[in-house]
């Protein structure tokens, strides 16, 4: 009898298949029960200053699809991953005045 690869790997590291909790999806809080942090950063980028957006709790297209505004609004490029926003340069109070538009609790630090 041939194992399949869930029964493999479950033999390999001795749990039991039909034993692991496949939990829900977290449910993502509303923009105003979010806070989120706003910093500007240096470090490792040659010099260059970055504003990031820190503990964004929502989906990964929530995130990419505010990413895509903050860079619009600002003109600049940047990227989202992993609940944090890059937006290139120093736009802090921009992103802060735009963020408390849109419902969220952001505050520099």
């Amino acid at each position: 009898m041939e194992l399949d690869w869930k029964d493999q790997l479950a033999a390999a590291f001795n749990i039991d298949p039909d034993s692991v909790s496949h939990d829900e999806p977290q449910v993502d809080a509303p923009a105003a029960k979010q806070n989120l942090k706003i910093m500007l950063d240096k470090k490792n980028r040659h010099g260059k200053a970055v504003t990031l957006i820190v503990d964004f709790n929502g989906s990964d297209e929530e995130l990419k699809a505010l990413a895509k505004e903050l860079k619009a609004l600002c003109g600049a490029g940047g990227s989202a991953r992993g609940g944090e926003i890059l937006i290139q340069g120093d736009v802090r109070e921009k992103v802060q005045k735009y963020m408390v538009s849109k419902g969220h609790k952001a505050r520099i630090i």
